[in-house]
């Protein structure tokens, strides 16, 4: 079991936050920024491949509003996520002192708040092409059934691939209008990253889930958990590899997916799922795997 909070009250945005505003600021994660990470990445992969498919650099007016859409809808999902889960999260160590589940912030207070947040990722939404919008709203739906999912389901992290990675599509749509095969094969690609990765970051908390009766693939993989891990990096891989390759980039994408697969090598082979500070480490270490495949991309379309 986790022996602390996961809030890092020491933060610097917390400390010098107006008091009134750090439950809230608390309650978006500010302090971990590594979901924001996660959530972005697959936008900008889309983002800088779309633009890279035509051997140009990426749009930075949109790359600034998918930077500030994921800062907001990440924030959302937490304040639903937590609005969901306020009971179990007051049963297990890690989550007992977020707002919600503390009762720092009442229920109506985080629905006025999640009002604001997802009026505020309309704005940015609205800045989009007209398909973009559409495809922007739909993931909604995603976003809301996410929380239910390890209720019913020991493979809450697939709906999480599912729905965190929908800006490899958004991101497309934001730059060409239109859904074609590399970003189809991107978003495959963050699927399997996010069962991975996911899957690490939910042993931190196994004891406490069965303690709560919810579900993860970290309780369905058990000790066999690196096995699974190496199948589900395999398949990133393989898919980062067909999005390039459709999309008709150069061989400094391949170095960027072949520095991320030591990456992966490193956390599969140094993970110790018995102890949550380690899982969380590699966990947050996904954010390189990002700036690697990302930093291909780029590499890819300045040989170009």
């Amino acid at each position: 079991m986790a022996d602390a909070s996961d809030i890092r009250t020491d933060h610097w945005t917390l400390r010098r936050a107006p008091a009134g505003l750090r439950p809230y600021l608390r309650l978006i994660r500010i302090d971990r920024p590594i979901g924001t990470w996660l959530l972005l990445f697959p936008c900008w992969w889309s983002l800088a491949l779309a633009a890279g498919a035509q051997g140009a650099w990426p749009d930075g007016r949109l790359m600034a509003l998918f930077a500030l859409g994921a800062l907001i809808m990440r924030g959302a999902g937490c304040v639903v996520n937590d609005l969901a889960d306020r009971r179990i999260d007051a049963l297990v160590a890690r989550t007992a002192a977020r707002p919600i589940a503390s009762g720092e912030v009442s229920v109506a207070r985080a629905l006025a708040f999640l009002a604001a947040l997802l009026l505020a990722g309309l704005a940015v939404l609205l800045q989009l092409n007209s398909f973009a919008i559409v495809l922007g709203a739909a993931s909604l739906l995603l976003v809301a059934v996410y929380p239910l999912m390890k209720r019913v389901t020991f493979w809450p992290q697939a709906w999480l691939g599912l729905t965190f990675n929908w800006g490899a599509l958004l991101g497309w749509a934001a730059a060409r209008g239109e859904i074609s095969a590399p970003a189809l094969w991107l978003y495959a690609a963050g699927i399997a990253w996010t069962l991975g990765y996911d899957t690490i970051y939910a042993h931190q908390d196994k004891e406490d889930d069965v303690l709560a009766g919810v579900k993860s693939t970290a309780l369905k993989f058990g000790p066999a958990t690196k096995s699974w891990l190496t199948g589900f990096y395999a398949l990133t891989l393989a898919f980062l590899a067909a999005a390039m390759m459709s999309a008709g980039l150069s061989w400094p994408s391949y170095l960027g997916i072949a520095l991320a697969a030591l990456l992966f090598a490193w956390q599969i082979v140094s993970l110790d799922i018995n102890n949550a500070e380690n899982c969380l480490t590699r966990f947050k270490s996904s954010r390189f795997v990002g700036w690697l495949v990302l930093g291909g991309i780029a590499a890819s379309s300045a040989w170009a």
